[in-house]
């Protein structure tokens, strides 16, 4: 096996060569000659997390920060809540009939005293992508009970600095950039508009483990008084992540679902939709976001 401690990541030494991937095309436009060329994809493949050796699911992400990836999904799925409770993650070998390590199987052992995942958390389907609750066994399996109460977070957000978070957002997307086919989850401190930390993914739910993973790894849980933007729809798994992390505020720049929005007003979360340019849609929690005007009153 690979070692890599949970301040380490084994990827950022060599990531980019996985992260995206050339491709031979035909551009073709209506009405003009047909060229050939190359395009740069993003990359999409598996990783099998193990917990103590026993495997507890398959998810397809884009290769980087997989032990981001691999504690955020802890936290989310309520079998860590704090940094102490993530001991170590290694690579394992043998993935493949010759035994190649492919960087793709990723066991964690977890932290002293802490209770490893029950057999039901096992997902019987490999997560995909687009859904990050793919495999859940029932439907009450898929409401997480939190650690954290976010409902009395003191966390306030001027609107005005609100707006600022989509953009500082998109400039640091560097996959994005290369590849225009990535999302990306960012942290921000809700009171100063500083980017904590910022993570892209083909999945918009590993992008958010990923985030959630970095704060783990910094004793950072909760997350209070932080902002969690994100390049996507705002989908129930999204809040509910945010919620496993303490996070008061959830930010998308496209819509959120119904189910997302009664779950956010019920847990006491802020979310907003529609985060574009200088207006925004506020689904519940609507007291934490303020007006210049309304901070000075």
């Amino acid at each position: 096996m690979a070692n890599a401690t949970p301040s380490t990541d084994p990827w950022q030494t060599f990531s980019m060569s996985r992260i995206t991937a050339r491709r031979k095309i035909t551009r073709l436009t209506v009405g003009k000659p047909t060229l050939a060329g190359e395009d740069l994809l993003a990359v999409e493949e598996p990783l099998e997390l193990r917990v103590n050796g026993r495997r507890l699911a398959v998810t397809m992400r884009t290769p980087g920060n997989d032990i981001d990836l691999a504690a955020g999904f802890l936290v989310s799925e309520g079998v860590i809540t704090k940094g102490d409770d993530f001991n170590t993650a290694r690579y394992c070998a043998g993935a493949t009939e010759d035994g190649v390590n492919t960087y793709n199987v990723l066991d964690v052992t977890l932290g002293p005293g802490v209770t490893p995942p029950a057999p039901s958390l096992e997902r019987s389907l490999i997560t995909t992508s687009s859904c990050g609750l793919c495999g859940k066994e029932s439907i009450d399996a898929v409401r997480t009970k939190s650690s954290f109460a976010i409902a009395d977070d003191p966390a306030r957000v001027d609107a005005e600095l609100l707006t600022t978070f989509p953009d500082r957002l998109r400039a640091g997307q560097n996959v994005f950039e290369k590849t225009g086919g990535i999302h990306a989850a960012g942290l921000f401190d809700a009171a100063t508009g500083a980017l904590l930390v910022l993570r892209e993914d083909v999945g918009r739910h590993n992008a958010v483990d990923k985030v959630i993973g970095w704060a783990v790894k910094e004793n950072r849980l909760p997350l209070t008084g932080t902002v969690l933007m994100v390049s996507s729809r705002a989908s129930f798994e999204l809040t509910q992540k945010a919620l496993m992390a303490g996070i008061p505020v959830l930010a998308a720049v496209s819509a959120p679902s119904s189910l997302a929005a009664e779950f956010a007003a019920e847990v006491g979360m802020t979310l907003v939709g529609f985060l574009r340019g200088d207006s925004m849609v506020i689904y519940a929690g609507g007291d934490r976001i303020v007006s210049r005007n309304e901070q000075a009153a």
